[in-house]
């Protein structure tokens, strides 16, 4: 019977066979050949986020505005989707293995292979699941496309679009994955906030396109906006008229979110510098040492990748369940405002009661310290709420994020091939040992036991409480603190893999301790 359970999967490996895929390398891939291909990717990726859908009018809802720096998609354009049905789809298999719903042991190398096929298959499910919706009432079809082939052929070539475009970015991300440097996600992530931040700071457009830059229309910038309201602002206006407050907390790109952000980068490069580093010895080349370092930050940022595309679904559904013509009728769950309420007339997909208002991610100070502080002067951040229940909100918010980024972290490790007895067998194999301690997997993995448990939870702990924090201080940009967090850290490990790849092109015998094929 439990052979069974187990192989349940296994009925679906005919077509995970045959199913597309980037190939492996079969030997060692050089440095440059790495770079080509990340570089390659990247490029492409920011094409296609300028290439918008054929035939989608003007008047459009981003379902996933408040998420969009970690979905790594452009609103309206053929990566709309971004990342979002990859990282969904990793959250399903987690969650079900974790569970024992799919009962698979990922130390084997066998079940390890279906429980990867099976998880791209569920990418594809995923993209189509995430595609109809964002059709059905948010990326309307533009009325001479629906003339021309009627509605419901403009929606399908609409929706084909969207799951041509999520396709491109799945296998852009196993590409670099397999044959560049890094993560595909991760880059894809560091590019769309990267350019957010640098477009927050320091843009010199008014923040109303196609309008005169004037002091109720100043540059969109925080560095430029700051300077053009500080020469412009009259001395009355700076003191009495609210000037302070718009200069340094009144958006999203003012003074305090530029701040933030330094300080979120710098705590980030702390954090990820520190580490517990076990000594290493040679058995064969006398004198030859080393150390295996493991991090604070042991499981990366991938668990807040992993919380942060969990809180994008939830308003995904709670925003149809409330907002769609045949799903807001759906008895007991249509319209329920305790799932999620939205404000249907401004047409925005911020939750403001319910379920998902308590779940939504705060943006900056102004959102919610400054209500709790003064509820009669901004109230209307409330949103008809007590100081209390915002109060739970940003409870609930930090304990989801902390205790979410924790779950995922040892789901993290157990499926790639980050546990105990995985880098036990790893030094094994790359003929290094411990000094003063047997040559044996078993107590190298011992050893290993004592820490990397610990460190996994510790480490998703600091990484959900950074960019639930950072979340709640605000960014430039509105690439949102999580985007902030996890693109400083991306690029820090993205430096730090470029010199591995370095040290392995000069030194090839270091490739079997990393883990890489021979040329």
């Amino acid at each position: 019977m439990a052979e069974e359970r187990k192989s349940l999967l296994y009925a679906f490996k005919p077509i995970i066979e045959r199913w597309p895929a980037v190939a492996k390398p079969e030997g060692h891939v050089h440095f440059r050949t790495k770079i080509f291909w990340t570089l390659l990717c990247l490029g492409l990726y920011f094409l296609l986020t300028n290439v918008m859908l054929y035939g989608v009018s003007g008047q459009t809802l981003d379902m996933f505005a408040g998420f969009r720096a970690i979905l790594a998609g452009a609103s309206g354009s053929v990566v709309h989707l971004g990342i979002g049905p990859i990282v969904t789809a990793s959250i399903i298999m987690q969650l079900f293995t974790g569970a024992k719903i799919i009962n698979l042991d990922l130390t084997k190398s066998e079940d390890k292979a279906i429980y990867q096929g099976f998880q791209k298959i569920l990418v594809l499910v995923m993209i189509v699941v995430e595609a109809v919706p964002q059709v059905y009432g948010y990326l309307r079809p533009d009325a001479a496309f629906v003339a021309a082939v009627g509605d419901g052929g403009a929606k399908t070539l609409i929706i084909l679009q969207l799951i041509i475009g999520a396709l491109i970015v799945f296998l852009m991300d196993e590409t670099i994955s397999k044959w560049g440097i890094g993560s595909g996600i991760s880059m894809f992530i560091a590019a769309g906030v990267s350019q957010a931040v640098v477009t927050g700071t320091l843009s010199w457009l008014p923040e109303k396109a196609g309008t005169a830059l004037s002091i109720a229309n100043p540059p969109a910038g925080c560095v430029p906006r700051s300077i053009y309201l500080w020469d412009n602002m009259s001395l009355s206006q700076i003191v009495h008229g609210g000037g302070f407050e718009r200069i340094f907390i009144g958006s999203q790109n003012a003074i305090l979110p530029l701040l933030g952000t330094i300080a979120i980068f710098m705590f980030v490069v702390y954090f990820e510098s520190a580490r517990i580093e076990l000594p290493l010895a040679h058995t064969k080349a006398r004198g030859a040492r080393g150390r295996y370092p493991i991090r604070l930050i042991y499981a990366s940022n991938i668990p807040v990748i992993l919380v942060a595309t969990l809180l994008a679904n939830v308003n995904m559904f709670a925003l149809l369940l409330y907002t769609n013509p045949a799903l807001s009728k759906i008895p007991g769950i249509g319209k329920a405002w305790w799932i999620g309420a939205y404000d249907t007339a401004a047409g925005s997909t911020t939750p403001i009661a319910g379920g998902a208002w308590y779940l939504s991610t705060p943006s900056g100070v102004q959102s919610w310290l400054l209500p709790l502080i003064s509820p009669e002067r901004y109230g209307a951040y409330l949103t008809d709420h007590a100081p209390w229940q915002m109060a739970i909100r940003i409870f609930i918010y930090l304990a989801v994020m902390i205790g979410g980024s924790i779950m995922f972290a040892k789901f993290w490790i157990e499926t790639t091939n980050m546990g105990p007895e995985d880098v036990a067998k790893q030094i094994q194999s790359s003929g290094m040992q411990i000094p003063g301690f047997r040559r044996d997997p078993r107590v190298l993995k011992k050893i290993l036991s004592r820490y990397i448990p610990v460190v996994t939870v510790i480490g998703g702990a600091t990484v959900g409480a950074l960019a639930a924090l950072a979340d709640l201080i605000g960014t430039v940009g509105n690439a949102s603190g999580t985007g902030v967090l996890l693109t400083v850290g991306i690029i820090i490990r993205l430096y730090e893999q470029i010199a591995k790849e370095q040290a392995m092109e000069m030194h090839p015998v270091l490739r079997g301790f990393f883990g890489a094929g021979e040329a």
